[in-house]
């Protein structure tokens, strides 16, 4: 996702009690720097409202229905990907009686409906737009059919451990919901954790994936004291997972290299009263994160990883 404009303040890297999230990583997921280090070896890499650091928005509009190109799609949703959580095995039950909400980022249709969702609404520290339609890679994939396609596969992993998870939107709408919305969702289910999914969409050159973080926030209706802690503890958990199973790094133009960010100016974080992050999976705007954003491999891969941080997250 990609937001510019008045009132944007550039948010700043989350200074973690834990330190930095090598030392995290090396505590949280044994392997995990190893898997890293081969990333830079074969020189791979694996909002609601905006990324931090974007500098370049889709060149045209996302179109509702796009997808990558042929054979892209090689892992269907709840396949078996590369690796396995640790924590527990795939079918054990071990998230039964919690609930995960996944918020796919923006909605397929919301291009069609720009009048609605441009109009303000209350993020607690200030107004902004009900939604955006997200981004897209040079070819027209849209960032709402990935952070859909993931949030399934998350589903379908979630559900096999006996989670009950709910969706924010499943294109089962014209567009949105808002971001006030969406938090409110997360809210209402008492929700054990939220997780909104985005792929960012900065310039070329610009890779790899950021968790973003709530910052603490005490305005208006904005209360986001008693989450920060654990939500940054679900975002590290996270972080260090998708490394592990996708292989790629943290973003190298956001984040100091942390793979963590901290904001206070995302309404879906602001107004949240339960445990919520953010990642940006990756930048669609530059080519080789786009070729894995648009691989249904990877993008197993990666809701495997994210998957994985929160079973990580709520066992403890």
């Amino acid at each position: 996702m990609s937001y510019t404009g008045p009132g944007f303040d550039p948010p700043q890297p989350r200074r973690s009690r834990r330190g930095p999230l090598t030392v995290a990583l090396a505590a949280l997921v044994p392997g995990a720097l190893l898997g890293w280090a081969v990333y830079a070896a074969v020189g791979g890499s694996g909002g609601d409202e905006g990324s931090a650091g974007a500098s370049a928005s889709a060149s045209g509009t996302p179109t509702a229905g796009t997808s990558p190109s042929a054979g892209a799609d090689d892992t269907k949703p709840g396949a078996s990907a590369s690796a396995k959580s640790p924590a527990a095995p795939a079918g054990s039950g071990a998230l039964k009686g919690k609930v995960v909400v996944i918020d796919p980022g923006h909605n397929p249709g919301n291009f069609r409906h720009t009048a609605d969702i441009s109009r303000q609404v209350d993020i607690g520290t200030n107004r902004k737009e009900c939604d955006t339609t997200g981004t897209a890679t040079n070819d027209g994939y849209a960032e709402a059919e990935f952070t859909l396609d993931v949030a399934h596969r998350m589903r379908t992993l979630l559900e096999r451990q006996g989670a009950t998870v709910k969706l924010t939107q499943d294109a089962d709408r014209p567009f949105g919901p808002c971001v006030d919305e969406r938090a409110r969702i997360g809210n209402e289910a008492k929700a054990d954790a939220v997780v909104s999914i985005h792929a960012d969409g900065s310039g070329t050159g610009n890779r790899g994936f950021h968790v973003i973080l709530p910052g603490a926030v005490h305005s208006g209706a904005a209360d986001t004291r008693a989450i920060v802690e654990p939500s940054g503890d679900l975002g590290e958990r996270i972080a260090g997972d998708f490394v592990r199973v996708t292989g790629s790094a943290p973003s190298n133009y956001i984040g100091d290299g942390t793979g963590l960010v901290t904001r206070e100016d995302l309404g879906g974080l602001n107004l949240s009263t339960v445990p919520k992050v953010f990642i940006e999976c990756g930048n669609m705007r530059d080519s080789k994160d786009a070729a894995l954003l648009t691989s249904g491999a990877w993008r197993q891969k990666a809701a495997q990883g994210i998957s994985d941080g929160i079973v990580g997250f709520l066992r403890g």
